[in-house]
């Protein structure tokens, strides 16, 4: 009795037998130098847009004084001592602790998957240069400078904009790459070809 003939399965990257696979390619997924820039020219923007905006409300409006803009939009000068929705508004040192946790812990996991997603770098930039921006009031004047005014919502400002559309972006980011269907390798490498 003969034995069948098994197809041979050769794989780049084998041993010398050509069927052993030596090892996978792993692509490192830490950030590199263009993410790091676009993390902190984003951070750095967002820092500065929303300190002059509140230099600009605290110079020309008193505490409590507002003007309307257009439709349900004020501008309403007022001091948040807390966090969202004055949460914590006894707590300022906690506040910053927490948030200097929560900044720390969001630059290491863009040091170790900075490269994972395009948009990552926009993503986080905004969050931490909200979460920034904040701080240093905090840490500063123990209260934050909120100043839009919506009148059906707890006045905000563009810090807190910013880590709202950041965290919008990430999650619609992650919901997108789990909706597309993940070709494999060699549909892929197919499609490439001329």
């Amino acid at each position: 009795m003969t034995e069948p003939v098994r197809p041979l399965d050769v794989r780049v990257g084998s041993s010398t037998d050509a069927l052993v696979p030596l090892s996978t390619a792993k692509r490192s997924l830490a950030a590199g130098t263009a993410q790091w820039v676009a993390l902190a020219a984003i951070a750095l923007a967002a820092v500065a847009a929303d300190q002059l905006t509140k230099h600009i409300v605290t110079s020309n409006l008193r505490l409590g004084e507002g003007t309307h803009v257009l439709g349900p939009l004020w501008i309403h000068h007022v001091q948040n001592s807390g966090i969202a929705f004055g949460l914590f508004a006894s707590a300022t040192a906690v506040v910053i602790v927490l948030t200097g946790i929560a900044v720390a812990w969001m630059l290491g996991y863009f040091a170790r998957s900075g490269a994972r997603h395009p948009i990552l770098p926009v993503c986080l930039g905004l969050v931490i240069g909200g979460s920034l921006s904040n701080l240093l009031d905090r840490v500063r004047l123990g209260y934050v400078t909120d100043f839009l005014d919506l009148r059906f919502w707890p006045a905000f400002n563009l810090a807190d904009s910013f880590i709202v559309i950041g965290v919008g972006l990430l999650l619609a980011a992650l919901v997108a790459a789990e909706r597309q269907p993940r070709r494999s390798r060699h549909v892929r490498d197919a499609a490439a070809r001329p």
